[in-house]
């Protein structure tokens, strides 16, 4: 079985490092890459410059507070895209503002997931992210 491909879009190294954590004590096969800004994940999305051979991820995991080009525009750049629309988009982010989960929304984000502070409830979190997607869901066909 192929592992399941997740690009996690996120700046903040600690975030990556738990996210990384709580993924390797998954039971399933996972890859985990990670862009830092919203250029780079759509770099890595359309298979460009350095990413000319990376995979289409199965899931992304898009903050929404991010440098250069924030989630929001990432959000709307890959559901406009034909070849992209159908990967499902969670939305990781610390917000909790109303206006953000609207117009995530609204930017076809397949769901929306206020991070915790506490390590173990976003280790549960992270854990429950791929349960569900992976195990519960039928993904469409790639």
């Amino acid at each position: 079985m192929q592992p399941i491909q997740i690009l996690l879009v996120e700046d903040n190294p600690g975030d990556v490092r738990l996210t990384r954590e709580a993924l390797k004590e998954s039971k399933m096969h996972n890859t985990l890459h990670v862009a830092a800004d919203g250029v780079e994940a759509l770099r890595f999305l359309r298979g460009q410059g350095p990413y000319a051979d990376a995979p289409r991820p199965d899931i992304i995991l898009l903050d929404l507070n991010l440098p250069r080009k924030d989630g929001r525009e990432v959000l709307a750049e890959i559901k406009a895209d034909e070849s992209l629309r159908r990967i499902p988009v969670v939305i990781l982010t610390t917000s909790d503002d109303e206006h953000d989960i609207l117009r995530s929304y609204d930017l076809h984000a397949n769901c929306y997931i206020t991070k915790p502070l506490d390590l173990r409830q976003f280790a549960m979190i992270v854990k429950t992210i791929e349960n569900f997607w992976f195990q519960i869901v039928k993904l469409p066909p790639v």
